[in-house]
């Protein structure tokens, strides 16, 4: 998320990033009912028209200016958007809990978690955590939920929020044994706090690699221009993707393949060098991992590891903002993993919401794509990489959401959060692939270069 205004200054910058005017097709804007402060996901105050309402019309495939459906219930061979759900509060993530029972999870900033199951949304939360989360600025709160991967045995559920004292916490719950709608509130366990200088640059996601361990996502704590300069301290939490085995009865442990297990850093750190990432995922069918990290006043990335890596990546921050110097009187600690795509976050939007390479059924045309988004602008991209190892980033469509996250379902098939109340999926639909996404690469970003 991103930091709401805190000043009359920063407002002119905010300002300054609020989203384009239209152009191109969109989905249909969003009516905002009762203002809140947006989430800015930046920090810097650059913070995008916000406020709580309903998702637009159910009636439409969840865009405009597109062809209509066809008659006779033929197929499309594309893709669009669709609105699943309405009448959300502060919607960040959606998620399953890997059970067959096809029920999506919704998190609401607040601190409740709904369910979605068999078209509709349930009367009673999942969860309410609501008096264990601070919620004063938008990047706080109730963040991300994570089922253990072996969850429809041991039913743990574990959840990541800022606390009352403004901490990053993730804890450890268990379902309740007489409704597995709801979270049993008395088995929480504390798994692991973080002290936060500021309350912004939480990070906040955390999930389950395919390799079973819990990957955590911190920022570098804030405020702007990482002022203590976590990124490139590997004796901090902050600023970092941590790896927990969280398999024990308390706490976690440390596995033994992290790479500073035995010295150089944190043992918790699995890569480091991030100002904020917001959204990370792993492809499910190949392991590779993908990170959508907030830049600071240029630049929005993506940043990759291949599946089988052994971690311990530098990706720059707060040396470097993507491929520009950011700190010309600071040196990297080690070398720099540069991103495999970028924007410019005055141009394209202001804070990138990383997503997931698509692995559904519903949708062929974008299967093998890497489906992100900007939560300003609301633009999604796709994101793929050729046999010859090089990328292209192509435009897929531009919306008038303002995109907190995208979520997978068990099968695989996607949906996009939008914060001001509501969740869509991607369906079949007369929207073409872009060629570049199909077509031979050129321009390639260098994967690995040293930051010197």
């Amino acid at each position: 998320m991103l930091l709401a205004v805190l000043a009359a200054a920063l407002l002119v910058v905010g300002n300054s990033c609020a989203p384009r005017e239209t152009r191109g097709d969109r989905a249909p804007a969003v009516p905002a009912a009762a203002p809140e402060p947006a989430p800015d996901r930046d920090g810097d105050g650059r913070t995008p028209q916000a406020g709580t309402g309903q998702a637009g019309d159910a009636g439409a495939a969840g865009t405009s200016g597109a062809p209509g459906a066809r008659g006779g219930g033929e197929a499309f061979p594309g893709f669009d958007l669709a609105p699943l759900v309405q009448g959300l509060r502060e919607p960040l993530y959606v998620t399953h809990a890997g059970d067959g029972s096809g029920r999506l999870f919704i998190v609401e900033r607040r601190g409740t978690v709904r369910i979605w199951r068999d078209g509709r949304l349930l009367p009673e939360p999942f969860a309410d955590l609501g008096p264990l989360v601070a919620t004063g600025g938008p990047e706080q709160g109730l963040l991300s939920i994570a089922f253990h991967p072996d969850f429809a045995r041991n039913g743990r559920v574990f959840a990541s929020y800022t606390d009352r004292d403004g901490h990053s916490v993730v804890a450890r719950y268990r379902v309740r044994a007489d409704d597995p709608d709801r979270l049993d509130p008395g088995s929480a366990e504390m798994v692991l706090r973080v002290e936060q200088p500021y309350a912004n640059h939480n990070g906040g996601l955390i999930l389950f690699g395919p390799d079973g361990y819990l990957y955590v996502g911190l920022g570098d704590g804030g405020w702007a221009g990482d002022p203590h300069g976590h990124g490139q301290n590997r004796n901090t939490l902050l600023g970092a993707l941590l790896r927990l085995d969280v398999d024990g009865e308390r706490g976690y442990a440390i596995p033994a393949d992290n790479p500073f297990a035995r010295g150089g850093g944190r043992p918790e750190i699995w890569a480091f060098g991030l100002r904020n990432p917001w959204r990370f995922s792993f492809d499910r069918e190949t392991g590779d991992l993908y990170i959508g990290d907030v830049g600071q006043d240029a630049r929005e990335e993506i940043d990759f590891q291949p599946a089988g890596d052994r971690g311990g990546r530098n990706y720059g921050w707060s040396v470097w903002e993507g491929t520009r110097r950011f700190r010309p009187d600071r040196e990297p600690v080690s070398e720099v993993t540069f991103p495999v795509a970028e924007y410019d976050n005055l141009e394209d939007g202001c804070a990138v919401t990383g997503g997931y390479v698509y692995r559904g059924q519903a949708v062929p045309a974008l299967r093998g794509v890497y489906v992100f988004g900007d939560f300003c602008s609301g633009t999604i991209w796709g994101l793929r990489r050729g046999g010859d190892g090089r990328w292209r980033k192509a435009e897929l469509l531009r919306t008038d959401l303002r995109i907190a996250s995208f979520g997978e379902d068990e099968a695989g098939e996607l949906y996009v959060v939008d914060y001001r109340g509501a969740v869509y999926r991607f369906v079949p639909g007369p929207r073409q692939l872009p060629p570049d996404l199909a077509a031979p690469l050129g321009h390639h970003v260098p994967d690995s270069l040293h930051g010197a």
